[in-house]
């Protein structure tokens, strides 16, 4: 019998990796300084990146289910080690459109199978423990452009930008290859020891359903979880992506400590993803995303007119936490109302939301800037997104409360 505890390590390993992806404004620059190519020009391979993500987890989603952990994390670490190590080859050609390739479309496949891959497992393992366990992961992709970053920009002054690429994509890949070797599912029927699955047959906190990922798509409560992501994802990545000319225009922050900031930031990005999604397992998955919406609704307020440099640390702070949390405790939620026995590929369509707000969410940020000259006025339409996702989060507790009568009303007549 495998150590659970090891297969959520080998699941953080997995997710260290791919994360790094969040590190790639370390190669704007470079790459600009040296080719020519305008930052919209090198950013859109991070665009990409993100955008394969999730067309690969939600069509590749089958694929994990079929083939178990292992083999979908193997598969990974070819996509993504491929795609880290031929942007080397990129460079040394200097082609953009091979580094769109290799980086952009190659490692964005990896990127989405190695995310949805030890997700889904690490809720079969942890039945009692379920946002604890999806939050170890998923903190590590958080986490990771804080330790790929300082490592990236070592390699790029001292062996320069090809070999940085093929140094991290060898690296990647035998780490990769290592955890996935560990991954695999629990045996039919396993429960942890002391887990007590009558009792929880008894509580409101039982799984919906236990069904199929078509099936999943025939439920409102697929598509209120799909608009809660993209909506947290859309307006937490465009604070992300513009926090920087924020802290600048806003509290009159130099450039050098607003770049620190951002830097700081993105730690708690990866306590947000730990702390929120243990924090459901106690208040429950619908609980913790009204949380998120009910503070980000006012925080984003305050964010629009906030001229102390406090004020503005702590309310970004706190952002940064919801935003990484939602990624964090979604799949737990989706173990909760639809079952695990098609998580991966239910959690894949759902990543979809994220592959939109990518885009839409920095666009959106960006062209409020051009339009009125300041990214504060976007702030404020957020917080009205906010409000429509708190409403979708309402009635998706409403339709989960009808759902759980229905099925007590079947146990009793039954």
């Amino acid at each position: 019998m495998k150590n659970r505890w090891l297969i959520a390590l080998s699941a953080v390993g997995i997710h260290i990796s791919i994360g790094s992806v969040y590190a790639w404004s370390n190669f704007t620059v470079p790459l600009g300084d040296q080719f020519g190519w305008t930052a919209s020009q090198v950013q859109f391979t991070f665009s990409l990146a993100i955008l394969f993500l999730g067309l690969s987890a939600a069509f590749l989603g089958w694929f994990v289910e079929k083939h178990g952990p292992r083999v979908a994390g193997i598969t990974a670490a070819i996509f993504f080690g491929i795609g880290v190590a031929g942007s080397g080859f990129a460079v040394n050609v200097g082609s953009l459109w091979l580094l769109y390739v290799f980086y952009g479309v190659l490692g964005g496949i990896g990127l989405g199978i190695g995310y949805i891959a030890p997700v889904s497992t690490l809720v079969k393992w942890f039945p009692d423990k379920r946002g604890l366990a999806t939050g170890m992961a998923i903190m590590g992709f958080g986490f990771a452009a804080a330790i790929a970053s300082p490592v990236m920009d070592a390699l790029i002054n001292s062996v320069g930008i090809a070999a940085t690429f093929y140094i991290l994509g060898i690296s990647y890949f035998f780490v990769m290859i290592a955890s996935s070797l560990y991954m695999s599912r629990p045996p039919e029927g396993w429960k942890p020891e002391g887990y007590d699955e009558k009792a929880k047959k008894d509580s409101s906190q039982k799984d919906l359903a236990n069904m199929k990922a078509k099936d999943s798509l025939k439920t409102k409560r697929f598509y209120y979880l799909w608009i809660m992501l993209f909506i947290n994802v859309t307006c937490g990545i465009a604070v992300i992506s513009a926090a920087k000319p924020l802290a600048e225009e806003s509290i009159g922050m130099s450039t050098a400590a607003a770049a620190s900031l951002v830097g700081i930031m993105g730690i708690f990005n990866g306590l947000g993803r730990i702390g929120w999604a243990s924090a459901s397992d106690y208040i429950g998955r619908g609980n913790t995303y009204l949380a998120f919406f009910v503070l980000q609704i006012f925080l984003f307020l305050v964010l629009s007119w906030a001229a102390s440099m406090t004020i503005f640390v702590v309310c970004l702070a706190v952002i940064y936490t919801c935003y990484g949390g939602g990624f964090a405790s979604m799949p737990a939620y989706i173990g909760d109302l639809f079952g695990t026995k098609e998580l991966g590929a239910i959690h894949g369509y759902i990543l979809t939301a994220w592959a939109a707000a990518g885009l839409v969410g920095p666009i959106f940020a960006a062209w409020m800037k051009d339009t009125t000259g300041s990214y504060e006025s976007s702030l404020i339409y957020f917080a009205g997104l906010f409000i429509v996702a708190l409403i979708i989060s309402i009635l998706t507790k409403l339709d989960v409360k009808q759902k759980r009568r229905e099925l007590n009303q079947e146990e009793k007549s039954a």
